[in-house]
C-alpha cells in the first residue's frame, strides 16, 4: 500500500482494535452474567431490528457511510456541510417514523422474528425492543456523520466510537451485579436484566452520536439547522448511491431475520449465535476497517476510463489482502474453536454445554471468513462506481438462497411431518453454513459482473493465488488442531492460554512460510509489514 494508505490503515486498525477489545470484554461480561439464559436470549431477538439499523445505517463501511465518503471526498468543505445538513434532515425525518413504528408495533415484530419463543422470552423481547427503538434515529445520524468525517480525512474517531457503546453496557451490567450479585440469574430478575441490556445499548448509540458533533464542527461540516434541499446535486448524488446501497445491505441483514426464524426452534441458538458472531466480528471488523476505510476513497477517485488499469490493480490488492488475512484467521478459528470459546467465555453462567454450542458455531463461521470480507470489498467497488443496483440484485437473490439453505441444513423442518431431511440436520451451525454458501455464491457473481463492467479482469491469476493461500491455510489449521488435540495441556486458565497461544503461533508460522513460498505478492507484503511492526 502507498504510504498514505498505510498511515490511514494503521490509524483505523489501532482505533478499531481498541474498540473491538472492549467489545469482547462487554460480551464476556454478558456471558458471565447471563450465559445463554432468558434475558440474553430474548435480547438477541429484540436487538434484530435496532441492531440491523445500527449496523446498516451507522456502521463504518455501511451504505450511509459509504455514500457520504463517495460523494463528499470529491467536493469542497462548504458544499459538504450543506449536503450533510440536508441529508441529516431528510433521513432523520424518515427514521423518526421508523422509531415510532417499532414502539407501537413491538409485539407483532417480535412475533415475526421469533415465532418459536416461549411466553417469557417473548414478553421480555417486546419490552427490550421498545427500549431500543430510538436507535433507529441515532443509527442514521451516526453513519452520515462518520462518513463525512472520513471524507475529511478524519479516521480515528469513527473507528474508536463503538467503544462508548460497549462501555455503557459494561457499566450497566456492573451496577446490576453490584445490586443483585449471583441472584442476577434468578427468574424474577430476568426482566430487569433484559431492560438493563436494552437501555444501556441505546445509551451507547446516543453517546456515539454526541461524540462526533465537536469533530464535525471542527471540520466545518456541522450545522444546527434543518435543511430541506432535495434538488442540490450533491444531495441527489448521495441519495442515488444511498438508496440502492441501503436496500442491498438491508437484504444482507434480512438474512439475520431468516436465521433467527429457524433458530427460534433451537433452544439457546440465538444466544449462541450472538456469542460466536462476536468472536468473528472482533478480528473481522478490525481487518475490514483497516482495509476498506482507506481503499474506498481510492476506488472513488479511480473511476475515470483512463484510470482503469490502476483501479483493477487496487481491486486485486483489496481482494488478495482480504484473502491473505482471512484464510489463516478462519483456519485458526476452525482448528482451535473449543479452546478459544473456553478461554473467552467459559466462566460464571456460561457452562460446558454453552461452550460446546458456541464452539460448533465458531467452526462454521471460520469456514466462511474469506467470503465475508471479499464480498465487502467487491460491494465497495460497485459503490465507488456509482452502482448500488448490482449488489442489491445479488442481495435479493441471496435472501431466497439463504432461506432454502437454512431449511435444508437444519433438517427440513415442517409443521406436519417434523424433519424431512434429518440426515442434513446440522443444528445451529447449519444456519451459519447456509450464510457461508450464500456469500461464496455472491462473491462469484459480483466478480463476474465486475469483469463485464470493467472489460475484463485477470480472474485466473487471482483464483490461482487464492487457491495457493487456501492450501497454506488448510495445512496451518490442521497443525493447530493436531497440536490442540494431541498434547496433554494443563487444566484451567494456564492450559487454555498455552493451547491457544502456541496453537495459533504454530499455525501462523506455518501459513507465513507456505504463503511466502507460494509467491503471492500481497501475502509477502502483509508478512513484511507484520515483521516491521514486530517489536525488536
Amino acid at each position: 500500500m502507498a504510504p498514505t494508505l498505510r498511515r490511514i490503515a494503521l490509524i483505523v486498525a489501532v482505533a478499531t482494535a481498541l474498540s473491538k477489545v472492549v467489545g469482547l470484554v462487554r460480551q464476556q461480561v454478558i456471558a458471565a452474567a447471563f450465559g445463554v439464559g432468558v434475558a440474553y436470549d430474548a435480547y438477541n431477538y429484540a436487538y434484530v431490528l435496532p441492531g440491523f439499523l445500527l449496523i446498516l445505517l451507522g456502521g463504518i463501511n455501511g451504505p450511509f457511510h459509504s455514500a457520504m465518503v463517495s460523494v463528499l471526498a470529491r467536493r469542497p468543505r462548504e458544499q459538504g456541510a450543506h449536503v450533510l445538513a440536508a441529508i441529516n434532515t431528510i433521513v432523520g425525518a424518515g427514521l423518526l417514523g421508523v422509531t415510532l413504528v417499532m414502539l407501537v408495533a413491538a409485539d407483532p415484530l417480535i412475533d415475526l422474528v421469533g415465532p418459536g419463543l416461549d411466553a417469557t422470552r417473548h414478553a421480555i423481547a417486546v419490552l427490550q425492543l421498545r427500549w431500543m427503538a430510538p436507535m433507529a434515529l441515532f443509527a442514521g445520524l451516526i453513519g452520515l456523520g462518520f462518513g463525512a468525517l472520513n471524507a475529511a480525512d478524519e479516521f480515528w474517531l469513527p473507528a474508536i466510537s463503538p467503544l462508548l457503546s460497549s462501555l455503557a453496557v459494561i457499566a450497566g451490567i456492573g451496577l446490576l451485579w453490584w445490586q443483585l450479585g449471583a441472584a442476577i440469574l434468578l427468574p424474577q430478575w430476568a426482566v430487569l436484566g433484559g431492560v438493563v441490556l436494552a437501555g444501556t445499548t441505546t445509551l451507547g448509540a446516543v453517546l456515539q452520536w454526541l461524540v462526533q458533533l465537536p469533530a464535525l464542527a471542527r471540520q466545518g461540516l456541522h450545522r444546527f439547522q434543518l435543511v430541506w434541499d432535495w434538488k442540490d446535486p450533491g444531495v441527489r448524488e448521495v441519495l442515488q448511491v444511498m438508496a440502492p446501497a441501503t436496500l442491498s445491505s438491508g437484504m444482507l441483514q434480512i438474512n439475520v431475520f431468516v436465521d433467527l426464524f429457524f433458530a427460534s426452534g433451537i433452544v439457546g441458538a440465538a444466544a449462541g449465535l450472538g456469542y460466536a458472531n462476536l468472536l468473528v466480528q472482533t478480528p473481522l471488523g478490525l481487518l475490514s476497517n483497516a482495509l476498506l476505510v482507506p481503499l474506498l476513497p481510492v476506488y472513488a477517485r479511480l473511476t475515470a476510463p483512463e484510470d482503469r488499469p490502476q483501479l483493477i490493480d487496487r481491486i486485486r490488492q483489496g481482494l488478495m489482502l482480504s484473502n491473505a488475512s482471512m484464510l489463516p484467521l478462519g483456519a485458526v478459528m476452525v482448528g482451535l474453536a473449543g479452546p478459544i470459546v473456553g478461554l473467552v467465555y467459559q466462566r460464571g453462567a456460561f457452562n460446558g454445554g454453552a461452550a460446546a454450542l458456541v464452539a460448533g458455531l465458531l467452526m462454521a463461521y471460520g469456514v466462511g471468513m474469506p467470503a465475508y470480507l471479499a464480498r465487502d470489498v467487491l460491494v465497495r467497488v460497485f459503490y465507488a462506481l456509482g452502482d448500488g443496483t448490482t449488489p442489491f440484485r445479488w442481495s435479493m437473490g441471496g435472501i431466497g438462497l439463504n432461506a432454502i439453505f437454512d431449511w435444508v441444513l437444519v433438517g427440513g423442518p415442517t409443521p406436519w411431518w417434523g424433519l424431512v431431511l434429518p440426515q442434513l440436520n446440522f443444528g445451529a451451525p447449519g444456519l451459519v453454513l447456509a450464510t457461508v454458501g450464500v456469500n461464496v455464491i455472491a462473491c462469484l457473481g459480483l466478480l463476474l459482473a465486475l469483469q463485464r463492467r470493467l472489460g475484463g479482469l485477470p480472474l485466473r491469476a487471482w483464483a490461482r493465488d487464492t487457491l495457493l493461500l487456501g492450501a497454506a491455510a488448510l495445512v496451518a489449521g490442521l497443525a493447530a488442531w493436531g497440536l490442540a488435540q494431541g498434547v496433554r495441556w494443563p487444566a484451567g486458565l494456564l492450559g487454555l492460554l498455552l493451547q491457544n497461544g502456541l496453537g495459533a503461533a504454530v499455525a501462523i508460522a506455518i501459513y507465513g512460510l507456505l504463503a511466502s513460498l507460494a509467491g503471492v505478492p500481497e501475502a509477502r507484503d502483509l508478512l513484511a509489514l507484520l515483521r516491521r511492526r514486530r517489536p525488536a
